[in-house]
């Protein structure tokens, strides 16, 4: 079977355990892939989605620099199975060689080096989750429905404008909350 290009979706956290779970995507498929993972991970790979980087070398970065001065690089990641409960993946090097890792190590590394992220099909067939792809009629119709619609149309043109100061005292008002 093939290797489906994914994104990184992003990091969610499933209530109420405050689970982190790893979202990838199929680039050409309406599939997600959720992997459970650490809040270590979880911190970093969110870290290296927005471009921050710790002021010394964390354990990927170092990684990636002993790839460089050996004269190798990250080619692509891959995850590749799932074996009981745990996902496996696989990191190919720009000099032909491949080394075993987690899904989130793996992952941590593409978002650092820019390098892409697949998934293989059979993962894709047997733990992804079908997302279908929005209506765009429906879609372009609420849009056109936005692109008109006013706060008369619900009735609130006589409704005072939005504050962050408590109401007013009714003016009978005796103090005493115990009605």
């Amino acid at each position: 079977m093939t290797d489906r290009e994914a994104e990184v979706v992003g990091i969610r956290i499933e209530l109420p355990a405050n689970q982190s779970i790893l979202v990838l995507k199929a680039l050409d498929l309406p599939r997600y892939l959720p992997i459970w993972i650490g809040p270590s991970e979880s911190a970093l790979i969110q870290m290296a989605q927005r471009g921050l980087v710790s002021a010394r070398p964390l354990t990927h970065q170092l990684l990636l620099d002993v790839l460089d001065h050996y004269g190798s690089g990250i080619e692509r990641v891959t995850v590749t199975r799932r074996e009981e409960h745990t996902f496996f993946a696989r990191i190919d090097t720009t000099d032909g060689k491949q080394i075993s890792a987690r899904p989130s190590d793996a992952v941590l590394l593409a978002l650092t080096a820019d390098a892409p992220v697949f998934v293989s099909q059979t993962v894709l067939d047997e733990d992804g989750i079908d997302a279908p792809e929005p209506d765009e009629d429906a879609v372009a119709e609420f849009r056109e429905f936005l692109d008109h619609v006013s706060a008369e149309d619900f009735g609130a043109d006589d409704a005072a404008p939005p504050t962050d100061e408590p109401p007013a005292d009714d003016a009978d008002d005796d103090g005493d909350d115990t009605r």
